[in-house]
């Protein structure tokens, strides 16, 4: 990344964050929506057809291994699918008011 473009996107006035805010909150519910879909899909793929849900950390059949598995499979969806939701959402903004939303 060049270093006009990081600084460029380094600033953003206090009224565009402000401005962000609702957009972000709901950007983050959709984000959520989308990635829980993406874990179902990956979930589905990755174990065996008699497993519908995942497991719980909760429920005792199952082994710490497979609870902590599956939680990081699922924590790491979550975050690059929020990423690049919110990363997205910024840019759009950005073209439509002119002005970075972040920090």
């Amino acid at each position: 990344m060049s270093g006009d473009r990081a600084k460029v996107e380094a600033q953003g006035s206090k009224a565009a964050r402000i401005l962000y805010k609702p957009w972000g909150i709901v950007g983050s519910i959709v984000s959520a929506l989308i990635a829980r879909q993406v874990f179902q899909a990956v979930w589905t793929k990755v174990v065996p057809v008699d497993s519908d849900d995942p497991p719980k950390p909760l429920e005792s059949e199952y082994s710490l291994k497979e609870v902590v598995g599956t939680a990081l499979i699922q924590g790491a969806i979550f975050a690059v699918v929020k990423a690049l939701f919110q990363r997205g959402s910024a840019r759009a903004f950005q073209r439509w008011t002119g002005e970075w939303p972040g920090d």
